[in-house]
């Protein structure tokens, strides 16, 4: 039987854990016994490096999946505040309303000021509600847009962080028109003449990921994911069994090493030890480093060469030949 969560093989490494705290206690509380309790603690660690080593080499396209969706994993926000200085989050559209599934604003990356937006998660009950699991709405398209607009005028750089399971598929979000705002917010991300740099830090799912993702770069985490369609609609539609995610996962081919192979992506960035969620301050750093170095390597191309560079790695996208 697939796993419905990261946390089935994260046990063994919970229980170590665990049982580590309480040696490290042992040997503050007990110094006449350091030594021996030292030696415990080194074996300890050397079998939950293992076991993380092996584990985390092991994972398939599924437990990606729902490695991607764990809940510690850091979100956009955490990213915002992490590497960037002097956030300003703008909302609305100006045209209907707030959507808090997609955050953003005006930003400074170590004294280069920026336009910087991304899906927003939420952790608990409520703040999930809050972001609607963070599947955007028309109106969250079109304040991307407000802030495309704002940021090839002042002529900066836009860094965007897609973690979204798809777009918002109510029936409010299609009577306003979410497939349009989709593909409007697509077009104005080809039409700017300023570097864009995207990372998928989590989940890439459907068009909900590619509206604010039409970048000159795209990065993503070595354990996110990127498709077309969420595993679980995929096997809703083919077999009308949702529970068969885990098949369609291996089908669709989702994985960050997928899509490096197949073109869809420029670079996978390497996640700390034992992945995101063990070491959040570091994946924020690996993510920092990653964005920097993608608009260093833009950085002195003409607005015309950046729009023409980003059309045209877009659209060599599932070229072949016979």
């Amino acid at each position: 039987m697939a796993a419905k969560s990261w946390k089935e093989w994260e046990k063994p490494l919970i229980e170590l854990d665990e049982a580590l705290a309480k040696l490290r206690q042992a040997a503050r509380s007990e110094p006449e016994r350091k030594d021996e309790i030292e030696e415990r603690i080194v074996e300890f660690e050397r079998r939950r490096d293992n076991y993380i080593s092996v584990v985390y080499s092991r994972l398939g396209p599924w437990q990606k999946v729902l490695l991607a969706r764990a809940e510690p994993r850091p979100y956009t926000l955490d990213y915002i505040h992490g590497i960037f200085q002097d956030f300003v989050e703008l909302d609305g559209d100006r045209r209907h309303g707030a959507d808090h599934a997609i955050v953003g604003g005006p930003a400074s990356l170590d004294g280069r000021p920026c336009m910087v937006l991304g899906h927003q998660k939420g952790r608990t009950i409520q703040d999930r509600q809050y972001r609607n699991f963070a599947m955007a709405k028309p109106e969250g398209y079109r304040k991307a847009i407000r802030l495309f607009e704002m940021a090839d005028r002042f002529g900066l750089p836009v860094v965007t962080f897609v973690d979204t399971p798809a777009a918002d598929p109510g029936v409010e979000s299609e009577s306003r028109g979410i497939s349009e705002a989709i593909a409007a917010s697509m077009l104005k991300m080809f039409e700017l003449q300023v570097p864009i740099v995207s990372v998928v830090i989590g989940e890439g799912g459907s068009g909900g990921a590619i509206g604010i993702a039409c970048a000159n770069k795209v990065l993503i985490l070595e354990h996110a994911i990127y498709s077309v369609i969420p595993p679980e609609g995929c096997a809703a539609i083919l077999w009308r069994a949702p529970e068969k995610g885990d098949q369609a996962a291996a089908a669709l081919r989702l994985t960050a090493q997928s899509a490096l192979e197949y073109g869809l992506v420029d670079r996978v960035l390497a996640e700390p030890f034992g992945a995101a969620h063990r070491d959040p301050a570091e994946a924020v750093e690996i993510v920092k480093n990653g964005v920097v170095e993608a608009l260093a390597e833009l950085d002195g191309m003409t607005g015309l060469q950046l729009k023409a560079q980003r059309f045209d790695r877009f659209r060599a996208m599932g070229r072949y030949s016979e």
